[in-house]
């Protein structure tokens, strides 16, 4: 009986190997169709002031803490929430930087690292910038020298919210500040200043905006936040967010800069008479904001902080404001597309080349 069973077992295994797979491939389906991949907004909680650098495969991600200074490394913007993070600088016990550490904005200048950051002694009138330097090719590693505060000419005055502005092959800062060394104006204007190196400021001091607008004096005047942008045709713009930061009509406004223009004269600079970003539901206060190109280089992003909900009396401008990113294009005449800020937990498509 075993020999019968054994012999029809070998005629059928026979059979199916003559028509090639048989019993033992099963049919080929077609895979499911996977989609790009998504993140959501926020990616950051209490996360203010955000600034991104970019050099070589990685992102180094900045904000304000208020008492120190952390890099967040990644490869991945869409993945800052779980990036290493390490503390670079905590602020002194006491003395003119040991409070209110804002804004901190990290550049790869000569060769080096420079970060620019504003602190006090904890009396709103005594905000200054400061600078640290690195020499290391990796800025989370811990050899950052205090190079001390970034003295304003030809007096030392109220600043915060120091950047770089690379052009011609010479070296400007911008920064938000106010006319007089005392608090009893509030108003914020936008200086620039050429630097003689990363750490000192040169020659004249020019003021190239002031809060004149309506949608720039929602609490009080403000302009702050000035941060560079070129267009792929190198054309040159500025973008600052307007207004006090605890309103919900905090925005984005934008100036550019003539063709060929020397950026040390106000009249190079024009004035958008509109904001270019404003507030959305889910995205309050929208501002204080940086920019990114995508891994591949073929994209262009804009990171910056808005809250969550409205806050009507004007109490916004703390750690309630989160970090957000969305892509943005450019129009015909080469001016950014901000478009509005997207909803808070919209799926969005991450960067390309992630």
């Amino acid at each position: 009986m075993k020999s019968v069973i054994y012999i029809a077992f070998l005629i059928i295994a026979l059979a199916c190997d003559k028509r090639g797979a048989g019993l033992y491939l099963a049919t080929p389906t077609a895979p499911e169709a996977i989609g790009p991949a998504k993140f959501q907004n926020p990616l950051l909680n209490a996360a203010p002031d955000p600034w991104v650098a970019q050099r070589g495969d990685f992102y180094y991600f900045l904000q304000t803490h208020g008492n120190r200074i952390e890099i967040r490394k990644t490869e991945k913007m869409s993945q800052l929430a779980s990036a290493s993070s390490t503390v670079v600088f905590n602020a002194p016990a006491t003395g003119i930087n040991s409070r209110d550490v804002w804004a901190p904005e990290m550049f790869f200048l000569q060769g080096k690292w420079y970060i620019y950051y504003t602190a006090s002694d904890g009396q709103d009138v005594n905000h200054r910038m400061f600078v640290l330097e690195n020499a290391n090719e990796d800025p989370t590693t811990n050899n950052w020298v205090d190079k001390g505060q970034l003295m304003t000419q030809p007096a030392d005055l109220w600043s915060i919210d120091g950047s770089i502005f690379e052009y011609s092959n010479e070296l400007f800062f911008i920064w938000s500040g106010r006319p007089g060394a005392q608090n009893n104006n509030l108003t914020q204007n936008i200086y620039i200043s050429k630097m003689s190196n990363p750490y000192t400021l040169t020659g004249q001091t020019v003021m190239i905006s002031t809060p004149q607008h309506g949608w720039e004096r929602n609490g009080f005047g403000v302009n702050e936040g000035p941060e560079i942008l070129k267009n792929p045709d190198g054309d040159v713009f500025m973008i600052y967010s307007a207004s006090y930061c605890g309103t919900d009509d905090y925005a984005l406004g934008m100036l550019r800069l003539a063709d060929n223009a020397d950026p040390l004269k106000a009249v190079s600079w024009s004035k958008n008479p509109n904001p270019v970003f404003t507030k959305a539901p889910s995205a309050y206060g929208a501002g204080h904001n940086g920019f990114f190109k995508s891994k591949d280089g073929k994209e262009d992003w804009i990171i910056y902080h808005a809250n969550m909900e409205s806050h009507p009396n004007n109490n916004g401008c703390g750690n309630v404001r989160s970090t957000r990113m969305q892509r943005f294009t450019w129009n015909a005449d080469g001016t950014p597309n901000f478009g509005t800020p997207v909803a808070a937990g919209a799926f969005l498509e991450v960067p390309s080349g992630e």
